[in-house]
């Protein structure tokens, strides 16, 4: 049964949009939840509340097909992707490989110290929202972190490939709603990320990383399994 209530939170965008704009609104829909994993994203309904023709949002659409973030299923529509414990396993497995290939790219540029400089700002907010006991904060401070530091390796194709890992990583996040909670230490975690980039140590730099990432499987993929244990999910 098509899900009529998730759409509600998108509006209409003021001016004619392209398909990158619809594409970027069903982005966001998707990654805060607004579009719950396992519901119907229907056509006509999102054309009528984008206030555009159905051409540009279905062009939007397959792009979110192509990226994994809509399940396309013959004879019955589409639908948000539904994660389980395994695909957070996997999108870790492929984080901590992009995001170890930025660290390479960063560490041993003469502008190191000053990617480290910026990134402890990042670090900066996440200590912040810490001591305020602001647990949505920290988490989408978290992954602020990540984004800046897949953006300073300079590599536009491994911002591409982070930026719909990331989007995943928020879907879970936003449907453990109450039963996640980011650790008071996550902050303390990124910190240490800063300092390897400092040092210049390659194989530092990456065991911190690793850890972070196995650290983070943890806190998301058991609360994740048993959510879809008791729900009846997959």
């Amino acid at each position: 049964m098509k899900d009529t209530t998730a759409v509600n939170q998108i509006s209409p965008l003021d001016r004619v949009p392209t398909s990158s704009l619809i594409a970027q609104q069903l982005r966001e829909a998707v990654m805060s939840g607004a579009l719950a994993q396992g519901s119907q994203v229907g056509e006509a309904e999102l054309a009528g509340r984008f206030g555009v023709s159905r051409g540009p949002l279905r062009e939007a659409m397959q792009r979110l097909v192509q990226e994994g973030l809509l399940d396309s299923i013959p004879h019955r529509g589409l639908f948000v992707v539904e994660l389980a414990a395994d695909d957070i396993r996997d999108i870790y497995a492929a984080r901590t490989a992009i995001e170890g290939a930025a660290l390479q790219a960063i560490i041993g540029r003469p502008d190191a110290a000053g990617i480290a400089r910026r990134l402890d700002k990042a670090v900066a907010k996440m200590h912040t929202a810490a001591a305020r006991g602001d647990g949505p904060v920290l988490a989408r401070s978290d992954l602020a972190f990540h984004e800046q530091l897949v953006a300073e390796s300079g590599s536009a194709r491994l911002q591409r490939m982070a930026s719909t890992l990331l989007v995943e990583t928020r879907m879970c996040m936003a449907s453990l709603t109450g039963k996640y909670v980011a650790p008071a230490d996550l902050a303390d975690e990124h910190t240490k990320i800063t300092d390897a980039i400092r040092s210049g140590d390659q194989a530092a730099a990456r065991k911190v990383m690793e850890d972070h990432m196995d650290d983070a499987v943890g806190r998301l993929a058991g609360p994740l399994a048993a959510d879809r244990e008791g729900s009846g999910s997959r």
